[in-house]
């Protein structure tokens, strides 16, 4: 028997699709950019411009995998995702701890990443992913 997908982990899998488009797009926008010259100037020169943006290109690819895997269940891209967000929420301790001023754009970094944390680990998911 088939089990069906909790729509916690459909929406998960969407947003971190939707986060790997965007990072391929920004990296392809960026690349269009190294004509800028004040944008070639803020990167630090050409090589580091073109750099960041093959580097956010490729976490985007990396990133709609990793959402591929979680459509189609398999826990190491669970696995993955809870990593990141783990790491996720402790960095923004850190920096709503150092920066005060931000604090509050961290604190809802926090709550978006418990939230996706929560929707990964229910029960049905876990039966989605054990399956």
């Amino acid at each position: 028997m088939a089990i069906h997908r909790p729509g916690g982990v459909t929406l998960v899998a969407v947003l971190t699709w939707i986060s790997g488009a965007l990072d391929i797009l920004g990296g392809t926008i960026l690349l269009f950019q190294t004509s800028i010259a004040a944008t070639v100037e803020q990167f630090g020169g050409a090589s580091q411009l073109i750099l960041a943006a093959l580097a956010g290109i490729l976490i985007g690819i990396v990133v709609i995998l990793v959402a591929v895997g979680l459509l189609r269940g398999r826990n190491g891209a669970r696995i993955l995702v809870t990593i990141f967000e783990a790491l996720s929420i402790l960095l923004s301790v850190f920096l709503a701890i150092a920066y005060p001023a931000s604090a509050i754009g961290e604190y809802i970094g926090i709550v978006f990443a418990v939230l996706i944390l929560v929707l990964l680990w229910t029960p049905r998911a876990n039966e989605f992913f054990r399956a």
